[in-house]
């Protein structure tokens, strides 16, 4: 293959763009988690993600739904969860259905390949996620979470000391909102190396791998091209935004309906930045258990569009 400026310019060009993107949505987002855990009690987080009856679980599913969130923005709102001691297995229903259900894809998914398409792959999803979620619990996978994920930083910054009564209240605002921030900064500083690593490998794949490529690999022709497209699908971190489109012109380069859904729900799903974020609140067991999950809905759908459709 041979090297072109184009490409080189791809990727750089994707590189400072996830690179503003992601920063900017992890530090949003964090920040409102933050916000948020300050008014919402981690007893009231509890409750309304708590697992008994099996209603914990399709919430959690329907609250991932409904959150525009890509597979790397729902990180910061897993810590906040974890910080808020919630039910590990609707958390996991959360994980995998917030980057796959968000009203972004779900629109796009309308528009591109039709609404009886956009419901089944809806059902599927949701259906696995909550499954998933239900399985991991039972399995007794929470174990694998690091200790140091449902630790907040330090607080820091005055108390009771700060001046007269007459001034205590504007200041404890300014310090609530500023401790907010710190913890942010903080979860931020201790992910950057992972961000880095992953962005720049996403980066590189993007400017480099030919959608020709992707589509003779995984083309129809290839008895394997379903399991394969689900593996490429989570190096290729593409947005949502762009994911369904592109896939929309795979198929018009002779891609089977089967391998491109295969292709959406490993990029979607599990993005190789998420996973690499996922290391600093997972063991390798509990990486490895949701890379199954994902892959197994790709290869599992991708199968079902194949025969159905």
């Amino acid at each position: 293959m041979t090297i072109t400026a184009e490409m080189v310019s791809d990727a750089l060009g994707m590189f400072a763009f996830l690179a503003v993107e992601l920063t900017l949505l992890y530090l949003l987002i964090s920040y409102g988690v933050g916000v948020l855990l300050e008014y919402l009690p981690p007893h009231r987080v509890q409750s309304i993600l708590s697992s008994k009856g099996g209603k914990g679980y399709v919430i959690a599913g329907f609250l991932g739904a409904i959150t525009p969130f890509c597979s790397c923005s729902t990180i910061p709102f897993l810590k906040g969860l974890l910080r808020a001691n919630a039910g590990f297995g609707t958390m996991m229903v959360f994980l995998f259905a917030s980057p796959l259900l968000n009203p972004i894809v779900i629109g796009l998914f309308a528009v591109t390949f039709g609404l009886k398409i956009t419901l089944s792959y809806f059902a599927i999803a949701m259906g696995v996620s909550i499954a998933a979620g239900y399985t991991l619990e039972k399995l007794g996978f929470e174990k694998h979470i690091k200790p140091e994920a449902y630790l907040t930083p330090e607080k820091k910054g005055c108390a009771s000391s700060c001046g007269d009564s007459s001034a205590a209240e504007p200041v404890a605002v300014e310090s609530k909102w500023m401790r907010i921030w710190r913890t942010t900064w903080s979860d931020f500083l201790k992910v950057v190396p992972y961000l880095i690593a992953g962005i720049s490998l996403g980066s590189l794949i993007y400017g480099f791998m030919p959608s020709d490529f992707v589509a003779s690999v995984a083309g129809e022709s290839n008895p394997l091209a379903i399991p394969v497209a689900a593996v490429i699908g989570i190096p290729l971190y593409i947005s949502s935004t762009a994911m369904v489109p592109l896939s929309a012109a795979l198929l018009t380069k002779g891609m089977g309906l089967g391998a491109v859904m295969a292709l959406v729900i490993g990029s979607a799903g599990a993005s190789l930045t998420e996973v690499i974020l996922l290391k600093a609140i997972f063991n390798n067991q509990m990486i490895m258990a949701f890379l199954f999950v994902v892959l197994g809905m790709a290869v599992g759908a991708g199968y079902f569009y194949s025969y159905v459709f």
